[in-house]
């Protein structure tokens, strides 16, 4: 099996600050895979990295894994063979989602239909990052506006505290009234336990729909003591990333937020929701700075999910690919073939 590589640089249309840092676009490596006689298409993006995985990291990993892959091998057993070679996740995914959009064209079927689902979802949520409050004022409508969407993210956590919190929080509420949209909150693990017990009750009073990850990463022991106090829903992102973290948080959260940059891509995500599901957890699918590839292979699956995050091609001001269309604020796949994105001729 062979892959062809295509990187492109892609710029936002707003920097999207968070507690850990700001992005204001991302190097994405798009890969073609030639499976079942069809070229499917995938995506790594390298936005948000701490792990360093890249474009460079993901050729380097793929082309010589490639050449170990039968050609019979199945899309399951191809995933378990990467992992097990040590593929980073976000080079597992553009593989995976590649393999699957060429899959579901052999088949000459949408890939939501293949995974025997319908093309519905719900709303998709559109994110403000951490934003001085008259900078949140001015950005929120416009979002609002030319997205159409019905529910807003604004991402806490700053640095400064949890006073600028709370001014950046009010500026996107009173700014987004207008629209009638329904706030969440992700702090990204910018919250200390008192803090987070402290802003869950302020939000609260507010109209907030849920939190995500309120705390860092691995704060297990801290996450149960929130848990037990909590007065609105809790999701977790970043401490989740396989179905194998399900378990040990499945006492302690509400639901779990999947990324296919996180887990690797379609066959590990199906894994996560049915895992999540057995422990009685909601499910949310989010994105980190993908064009509308990825974001059209995670809207096959939409239909799956509680809630939904697949955005960030809506902040690209120059994505070379179309797929899933917004209509009425949800992310809707095509009916086309395979996952139905591709690049704009």
């Amino acid at each position: 099996m062979q892959a062809s590589f295509k990187r492109v640089l892609l710029k936002k249309r707003y920097p999207l600050a968070i507690s850990r840092g700001t992005s204001s676009g991302s190097e994405n490596l798009f890969v073609s895979v030639k499976y079942f006689g069809q070229t499917g298409l995938g995506e790594l993006a390298g936005t948000n990295t701490p792990d360093g995985e890249n474009c460079n990291t993901g050729i380097e990993q793929l082309t010589p894994f490639l050449r170990t892959v039968p050609e019979d091998a199945s899309i399951a057993q191809i995933w378990t063979k990467a992992r097990e070679a040590g593929v980073r996740p976000r080079a597992m995914a553009a593989l995976d989602m590649a393999l699957w959009d060429a899959f579901a064209k052999a088949c000459a079927q949408p890939l939501w239909r293949i995974f025997g689902l319908q093309r519905t979802a719900q709303p998709t949520s559109i994110t403000v990052g951490i934003n001085p409050p008259e900078i949140t004022r001015e950005r929120v409508p416009e979002m609002l506006a030319r997205s159409g969407a019905k529910f807003l993210k604004v991402k806490l956590g700053s640095p400064q505290g949890l006073e600028a919190d709370k001014a950046h929080f009010m500026a996107a509420k009173e700014a987004s009234e207008p629209f009638n949209a329904v706030i969440r909150v992700d702090a990204n693990g910018g919250w200390t336990l008192q803090g987070a017990l402290h802003m869950q009750e302020w939000l609260a009073q507010r109209g907030v729909d849920y939190i995500e990850q309120p705390l860092p990463q691995g704060a297990y022991e801290q996450l149960t003591e929130l848990f037990k106090k909590r007065i609105l829903p809790v999701f977790v992102d970043e401490s989740c990333w396989f179905a194998s973290d399900v378990p040990k948080l499945a006492d302690r959260v509400d639901g779990v937020n999947l990324k296919l940059m996180k887990c690797g891509g379609l066959t590990e995500a199906l894994k996560i929701v049915a895992t999540a599901r057995a422990f009685g957890l909601k499910t949310m699918i989010g994105c980190m700075g993908e064009s509308n590839v990825s974001i059209s292979a995670g809207a096959a699956i939409g239909s799956l999910f509680d809630h939904i995050d697949l955005d960030s091609q809506l902040n690209l001001v120059n994505d070379p690919t179309v797929g899933a269309e917004l209509v009425d604020g949800v992310v809707l796949p095509t009916c086309s073939p395979g996952h139905g994105a591709h690049f704009i001729e």
